[in-house]
């Protein structure tokens, strides 16, 4: 499980339930929430023709997001799988994976270049330090420290994301130094949402759906299957309370948020988020959340976490310069900034 941390939050985009469709008792929503999987709270929500309709090919597509699950997995060993842990544990040699996993990699490479490095699945070795004081805080709060800024440093020196070597043609990854490791966590519930999305698609299994994983979610078709009338998803307040609006979405359209209120930790009284800037290695501290609206529910999920590792300023003038792409900011202070375009999607 992409277990960034040990708290399993429901997601922060709040999902408002489908209503039943408006004709008849049938066919109308159902829905499943489940927290085993990738670490945090889940929910599939589609039209579909029965309970018993939608139990069978929600089964179908749970299974599919257990075997990603299992496949991206830095913490567990599963019999028969080669994962992402079987990866970092041979680190310094190459590993025969599948093309799932070829393909994240990739993918997480070219997130790098494209956030300027503010997005980098190859820290694991610093967000493990970081993973590892959490937990211990989590468990043991009169303990509570946060990492050595010297054994963050020399971590550090093992995050260079050309040193994760791709071999394609023969379905290898390798890890140039032992000391690296992987953490997908920043792009991996956005990477999965998309391909189960073209999964529930190419099977036809349900034209109206919304796939919610942790604060990640993709709508397929619309609301009612009525082929105009959107999902209405809800950003939640990191001040707590009311949320802050919501979103229409529909027809493949992704609304992710990264948050300083979500799974943190104290020491001394101070809290700490779980996204940490690769250039201070320490916890981001330039906002409270930002909101990421776009078609590729991976790409919302990489830009999210890079969005948090810049100022607003910046933030903004990256997102305005970008076709199909828009954001909301929530500052330290509650103030919040849009992108061009994000207001016209306020419901």
């Amino acid at each position: 499980m992409l277990k960034k941390l040990a708290s399993i939050i429901l997601a922060f985009l709040f999902l408002l339930p489908l209503a039943a469709c408006s004709h008849g008792d049938t066919p109308r929503s159902y829905s499943k929430s489940f927290n085993d999987l990738f670490d945090t709270a889940s929910t599939i929500s589609a039209v579909d023709s029965s309970q018993e309709a939608f139990n069978s090919r929600f089964a179908a597509v749970y299974d599919t997001l257990k075997a990603y699950s299992q496949k991206f997995d830095i913490y567990a060993d599963y019999a028969g799988v080669v994962n992402l842990k079987s990866v970092n544990d041979n680190a310094g040699s190459p590993v025969k994976v599948d093309s799932d996993i070829i393909e994240l990699l990739k993918y997480g490479k070219n997130a790098y270049y494209s956030t300027g490095g503010r997005v980098n699945i190859a820290m694991g070795s610093v967000l493990s330090l970081w993973h590892d004081s959490r937990e211990n805080a989590l468990k043991n709060p009169k303990t509570a420290s946060i990492p050595d800024d010297k054994a963050l440093k020399n971590a550090a020196k093992y995050t260079n994301i050309d040193d994760l070597i791709i071999d394609e043609k023969n379905s290898t990854v390798m890890l140039k130094s032992k000391n690296m490791s992987l953490d997908v966590g920043a792009i991996a519930k956005g990477f999965v949402c998309e391909k189960i999305a073209e999964y529930i698609k190419n099977n036809g299994i349900w034209q109206s759906a919304v796939v919610s994983l942790g604060g990640n979610v993709k709508t397929i078709g619309t609301k009612y299957n009525d082929g105009k009338t959107k999902f209405n998803i809800a950003v939640e307040n990191p001040s707590g309370g009311d949320y802050l609006c919501t979103v229409g979405a529909s027809n493949g359209l992704s609304v992710v948020t990264s948050g300083d209120y979500q799974r943190t930790f104290t020491v001394g009284g101070k809290k700490y988020c779980h996204i940490i800037n690769p250039d201070t290695l320490m916890p981001s501290e330039y906002m409270s959340a930002v909101t990421v609206v776009c078609n590729d529910s991976a790409k919302c999920d990489a830009m999210s976490t890079a969005l948090f590792n810049m100022s607003i300023a910046d933030g903004v003038r990256l997102v305005d310069s970008m076709d199909g792409l828009c954001a909301m900011w929530v500052d330290k202070n509650g103030k919040i900034t849009y992108s061009n375009g994000f207001e016209d999607l306020i419901n």
